[in-house]
């Protein structure tokens, strides 16, 4: 078995009104010392081993699904679970 947490975040081009509205709120907290924020998704998925290759699978289920590529990247991990 396989956990793969996956992280997807929008590109550094692409503006994030959910990050800026959070820091907003932060800033009205009072800790102005928070520069940026920036909002995105986490997902975790627990594969069963095969021989298929592990990584093909989780980046075509990022590109097809959990990404949209056009203005989200993602990065993601594979720990191998007893």
């Amino acid at each position: 078995m396989y956990l793969v947490k996956v992280y997807v975040m929008y590109k550094d081009s692409i503006l994030d009104p959910q990050g800026e509205a959070v820091k907003g709120a932060i800033h009205r907290l009072g800790y102005l010392a928070v520069e940026e924020v920036r909002i995105g998704k986490y997902f975790e998925m627990k594969l069963s081993k095969s021989d298929a290759d592990i990584e093909k699978q989780v980046n075509e289920i990022c590109d097809k699904l959990l990404a949209n590529v056009n203005m989200e990247s993602y990065r993601y991990e594979i720990v191998e679970e007893k």
